[in-house]
């Protein structure tokens, strides 16, 4: 899925200087147990659900018994994260909660406000429940144990528990908070020091699927009203790419902090999934689409596999062939280890997850989640590993959304976007076979083809070039031929004795430096090198174009082509889109390019609710003169003044481990420049020049990945003349 951003680099900034002084950040979601707490039950326990909840969806998928199940675990299965949900209401800085997400009295507009996709079948809530929460009513479909799945909330992906915890005291303690005249737990919603009490027991804990961050609407059939969708209208993995991560899993984040500035720049429908795995880069990503799994698997490369990833119980020899998934290639273990450690990444077994990283802030050496551990300690981990392969054979299932296929209100709309002159579309044809399908195929010319562009171009010519063709030839390429922004390919979390070195091969932990890219200065107005670390990073793997003309913005971080305010899933609104992205891919100069950088939209600080951080901190902090009260009560702790206009990942990005005495320097830097903002308050115009001069050119020397521009790169076909490009753009829309 997605996971989230927990804590941004700039608070981890800050919370090192405390470090500094003799404050040490601690692990907050920790667990003094290896064993996970399944309530006494056994993995058999956790059955695989047979009835076909989900009828309806994913049109054209015919699912067979075991499919079934895969599609119910997909979208039902939570596996035991709401326990760990829970403590991040508790414990995450004020940032989280998802009873507060389900909210029921914004179904109308979750989709614009937060990009939640509403499930059918439920209602916006007349009142509230007993414990004065507001959530949707209606009914599931029959089959479903609530005591595995939990109950439906009338959003997909969220899924609802009762907490064992809540009993006795923390009862009496609820019930007096709700409001006798209307019923409602007024305070929890409105209070945010009441919500912000660690030892606050709610009623629920709210579990997440992987259907949270991947149902969405059908292309091929989009829904006549986007807040009300029915099942038919619905796909479960196509990757929700209306989801605004921030506002969906961090809803209490306020105006004014840098948290909420970064939050706000994230692209709709892309999940940071190394932030909750702290990796201190800030590199949201389009959340994948699943497409004919079968065809890519055929595309397996050998790797080299040792130490923990030969726990995967798939695995009987170290050099086996595996599919790959993820978009830098990093989980290179095959598609069972990538789909059980998405689990891990939204909670899963998290007792042994957070005793490994730092989940909330980073700062402290990573160590690897182990597999072996996982197996030997968790209810969860083991039924989760029982229905890996049935969730594999549904995926095998899902075909591709083609837009001749394309209906609306029972009218087939798609075949008029498409052009009927078999010239134009032959050029079209000759032209990716020519400059495109060298990399974005998964046919390939036999080994000892001697013209490979002639053996393309007759495959497009006289055959269904789409069919089995997963159009990706999934090869690993460095980010210095490629040139997009390297944020992904920068991220660090797969590599050796990293949080996820289990999952990923010694091939990928061997690879070497791609060497020095080009990345823009902002402060200096001037290029430099960024010499790319090995051991992994560095690379891109070729993106599958299947049904392209569906999932514009286009790139690795969605920054390439417009980003609307409003989701419009109609054919129309996505026919848009690409028509934008892909005049913008193939015509550079229309890019936005520095313009593309997320920034500061309004001055913001650090800021961290003062009643979740340790006592400690907050003693410090007030003797400091850092803690503030909002008109409502609640303290804050806040400092620095932020300019508007602030690339966001010159802070997001900074190297924790980078050297000692140098970043000591830095945080010298930053704490004398932010003491002289204050003390001479200083506008945002001064501010940004003291920055500029003071502690710019070493926030950026110390960054992890200071490429800012994300919508660069990737400029093959831009060569081409206009005729040639237009013929490539109608192609281009079969796909």
């Amino acid at each position: 899925m997605k996971s989230l951003h927990v804590i941004s680099g700039a608070c981890a900034l800050l919370l090192a200087l405390f470090n500094l002084g003799g404050c040490k950040p601690k692990p907050y979601i920790t667990s003094n147990t290896l064993e996970d707490d399944a309530g006494g039950r056994k993995p058999e326990d956790f059955p695989e659900l047979t009835a076909d909840v989900f009828e309806g969806m994913d049109q054209g998928a015919k699912l067979g018994p075991d499919e079934i199940k895969g599609r119910n675990t997909w979208n039902l299965w939570c596996g035991g994260d709401e326990q760990f949900w829970d403590k991040m209401a508790r414990e995450g800085f004020g940032l989280f909660d998802l009873l507060k997400t389900i909210d029921s009295r914004g179904r109308a507009t979750r989709l614009d406000d937060r990009g939640l996709i509403n499930q059918p079948g439920f209602k916006q809530a007349t009142k509230p429940d007993q414990y004065g929460l507001w959530i949707d009513e209606g009914q599931e479909k029959d089959g479903v144990d609530p005591q595995v799945y939990g109950r439906p909330t009338g959003v997909f992906g969220f899924r609802l528990f009762d907490n064992p915890d809540f009993k006795g005291d923390a009862v009496e303690r609820w019930k007096k908070e709700i409001d006798p005249a209307t019923g409602e737990a007024k305070r929890f919603y409105e209070a945010a020091n009441f919500a912000a009490q660690r030892d606050l027991v709610r009623p629920y804990r709210v579990g997440v699927s992987c259907g949270s961050c991947h149902i969405a609407y059908h292309p091929c059939y989009p829904p006549d009203n986007p807040a009300e969708p029915e099942y038919k209208n619905l796909a479960s993995a196509i990757g929700n790419q209306y989801i605004k991560e921030g506002a969906a899993f961090a809803p209490d984040v306020r105006k004014g902090g840098f948290f909420y500035e970064m939050i706000q720049s994230q692209p709709r429908g892309t999940s940071d999934t190394s932030r909750i795995a702290a990796d201190n880069i800030n590199n949201p990503n389009a959340i994948n689409p699943i497409f004919m799994l079968a065809e890519r698997e055929r595309i397996q490369t050998e790797e080299d596999l040792e130490g923990g990833a030969l726990d995967l119980k798939e695995f009987t020899k170290p050099r086996m062939p595996v599919a790959h998934i993820l978009k830098d290639g990093a989980d290179s273990i095959g598609v069972p280890g990538a789909t059980i450690r998405v689990y891990v990444n939204i909670g899963m077994y998290h007792q042994h997850w957070q005793q490994q990283h730092n989940t909330l802030i980073g700062l402290i050496p990573q160590k690897p989640f182990e597999i072996a551990t996982a197996r030997a300690h968790s209810v969860y981990w083991l039924a989760t590993q029982t229905k890996v392969a049935n969730i594999a054979a549904f995926f095998r299932k899902l075909p591709p959304f083609h837009l001749e296929d394309a209906v609306e209100k029972g009218e087939n709309v798609g075949k008029k976007y498409i052009t009927e002159d078999a010239e134009v579309m032959k050029r079209g044809k000759t032209v990716f076979a020519e400059n495109c399908a060298k990399c974005h195929s998964s046919r390939q010319p036999p080994a000892d083809t001697k013209d490979g562009e002639a053996w393309f171009r007759e495959q497009l010519l006289t055959t269904d070039f789409r069919k089995d063709n997963f159009l990706s030839d999934e090869k690993r390429y460095p980010i210095t031929l490629i040139k997009t922004n390297a944020g992904r390919a920068c991220a660090t979390n797969a590599m050796a004795g990293h949080i996820w070195d289990n999952f990923s091969s010694k091939t990928y932990k061997s690879l070497p430096s791609v060497g020095a890219i080009t990345v823009w200065n902002p402060y200096s107005d001037e290029d430099e090198d960024f010499v790319v670390p090995g051991g992994g990073p560095g690379y891109y793997r070729t993106p599958s174009l299947i049904s392209l003309w569906s999932s514009a913005p286009f790139f690795h971080n969605n920054s390439l082509g417009e980003q609307p305010d409003q989701p419009d899933p109609s054919v129309a609104g996505r026919i848009k889109l690409f028509d934008d992205a892909i005049h913008k891919l193939l015509w550079p100069e229309t890019r936005k390019g520095k313009d593309s950088i997320w920034r500061t939209k309004e001055v913001s600080h650090i800021q961290l609710q003062a009643s979740r951080l340790p006592p400690e901190v907050v003693a410090i902090l007030r003797s400091l003169g850092h803690i503030e009260k909002d008109p409502d009560g609640t303290e804050y702790f806040r400092v620095g003044h932020i300019p508007e206009g602030t690339p966001i990942n010159l802070l997001a990005n900074l190297n924790p481990t980078a050297d000692a005495k140098k970043l000591a320097d830095l945080f010298v830097k930053v704490k004398v420049t932010l003491a002289e903002i204050e003390l001479k308050h200083l506008d945002d115009a001064a501010t940004r020049e003291l920055m500029k001069a003071q502690i710019a050119p070493a926030l950026f020397a110390a960054s992890k990945c200071p490429d800012f521009i994300n919508d660069r790169g990737h400029t093959f076909g831009s060569e081409l003349a206009d005729e040639d490009k237009q013929a490539l753009i109608e192609f281009l829309k079969t796909l």
